[in-house]
This record gives structure tokens, sequence and C-alpha cells, in this order.
């Protein structure tokens, strides 16, 4: 088992991974990327910092916040804030557009190529960068959806336009009551559509889009096939990292390539179908396209 055996930086010695790269998407039949927050962050959806203090300052000051992911998990007093806090987060990283053109670059890589997309990210930039919405499969959820807390049905909708009415019309750091999302079905309080419990909705587009990436696996089930890694870190291996691991040994045309800046880690039992590199995974796409 590939959890239970070391990894490595790279199994094989290389002066020129990037080469390698460069080869294996040339002669891939079909390329399946595998996202994670690493990707968004290099496309500048930072957390954290100057993007942070920018939106954030006054939550900072009262609460003493001092990112967007911790503040997603501070326990606020009233559903005011919470969405007052919220909806400025949703707005920021799903809506906006990312500051950086990484995703578009790394669309141009693939156009031509047969692709899907697995990812853990739930801020939506592959379908506002152009890829195919058909060729997309959002594992954990959208910040775009709300679902019902208890749930009581297996439905999601968008909120889109609540979520920018609470930012425009928040005031003091809180929205006004009335803006407070509930479910249209039950009066539950309503919460987004993100994977952090066994309530998490699996709505009809979840499970459809399921079903068109075990349909894409299996016609390349033999193919030259790029397994291309992106950003991905060890929170949630079993959804992108360890299924990729195995469907590559499973079959010797295939090649996984990992690229993460301090975590650009293959296992030794790939030998020379896995490329590891470490490095600005923004930096890599750009050299691709050379």
């Amino acid at each position: 088992m590939f959890f239970k055996t070391r990894t490595y930086r790279s199994t094989v010695p290389s002066s020129a991974p990037l080469a390698e790269l460069k080869a294996a998407l040339a002669g891939a039949n079909a390329v399946v990327i595998g996202a994670g927050a690493g990707l968004s962050a290099a496309a500048g959806f930072s957390y954290a910092g100057t993007r942070f203090d920018e939106h954030f300052a006054d939550f900072r000051a009262k609460y003493g916040i001092q990112d967007m992911y911790s503040g997603g998990f501070y326990p606020f007093e009233t559903p005011e804030e919470q969405w007052a806090y919220w909806s400025r987060h949703i707005l920021l990283n799903r809506y906006a557009e990312p500051p950086g053109p990484l995703y578009r670059e790394l669309l141009a890589l693939v156009a031509d190529k047969d692709y899907f997309v697995l990812t853990t990210n739930v801020d939506h930039c592959f379908q506002k960068a152009g890829f195919d919405k058909t060729r997309l499969f959002y594992t954990q959820g959208d910040y775009g959806l709300f679902q019902c807390s208890r749930p009581c049905c297996q439905e999601t909708w968008d909120n889109e336009d609540v979520v920018r009415q609470m930012a425009e019309r928040q005031r003091d750091m809180k929205i006004p009551a009335a803006l407070v999302p509930r479910c249209p079905h039950c009066g539950a309080p309503a919460v987004m559509n993100l994977r952090c419990d066994d309530a998490f909705v699996e709505d009809a587009g979840w499970h459809a889009a399921a079903q068109r990436y075990a349909d894409f696996l299996k016609v390349h089930a033999k193919g030259r096939v790029l397994f291309l890694e992106l950003g991905v870190g060890y929170n949630t291996p079993g959804i992108i990292k360890y299924p990729f691991w195995r469907m590559t040994q499973q079959n010797p045309n295939a090649t996984y390539a990992c690229v993460n800046r301090g975590e650009a880690l293959v296992p030794p039992q790939l030998g020379g179908q896995a490329i590891s590199i470490d490095s600005d995974i923004a930096q890599i796409v750009r050299q691709l396209q050379v």
C-alpha cells in the first residue's frame, strides 16, 4: 500500500524534470488534472497577508482573526456576524476573478487534449477561466451553493444574489437579519455546500460530474494518460493523490507528475513513471508553454 511506504522528492535522478513533463504532456492522449489549494494560491488567491488585510482589516481588529481560513472557524455570536464575514469571503474567493492568469494559461496547455479536472478547490476558478464545465468535478463542494444544514433534502441552490446583498448591505460587521439564509423547504439555517462533515449534500449535479469522471477514466484506462497533480497536499490525499498513484501503477502507459512547492513527493513504486517538480506552479505552467 502506498500510504504505508515512504515517499521521496524524486524517484529517478534527472537534471531536467521540466523537459520530462513537457514530453509527457506532448505524448499524452489524455490529461487528468488533479488540483488542490496550492494551485489557487499560485494564481494569487492568498488567504493571508495583504489580500486579507485589504478586505478584512475590521474583522482582524475586532475579533483578532489573522487570515481568511481561520476566520471560517471563528465562533461568531450571531448569524448576522457570521454571514457578514462569509459573504465577503465568498464574494472575494468565488465571484471575483483570480488575481493572476494561471488558470487561463493552464487551459491553453490542455485545450487540444482530451482532459478532465478533479479538484478539491471550491472557488470555481476552472470554470471562470473557460474550462468546459462538463469536464470538471468539484468533489468538495462550491462556495457558490447553499444547502440545508440538517439536511432535509439532497438539493443545493445558487447564492450569488443574496451573497452580493449581504456584502453590500452589512454594517458594523453584521448583515440584516432578513438576509440570513434558510432552507426553502424546511426553514432550517442554510450553510455553504462544503464537505466538512457527514451533512454534506451530494446533489444531482455532483453525481452527474462523478459519473462523467468515472466514464472518462474508464475510456482511458490503458491509454497514454498524464495524471498532472498541481498543488495537492496531504489534508485529503485519498481524493486525488492516492488514486493518481494507484491508476498510474496499474497503467504502464501512464505518467504521474507532481508539481508543488515544498510537497512534490512521489512514491518509489512508480519508478520512471513519476515526475517530481518542487517549484512554483505558475512558473512551471508558464515554462511549459514555451
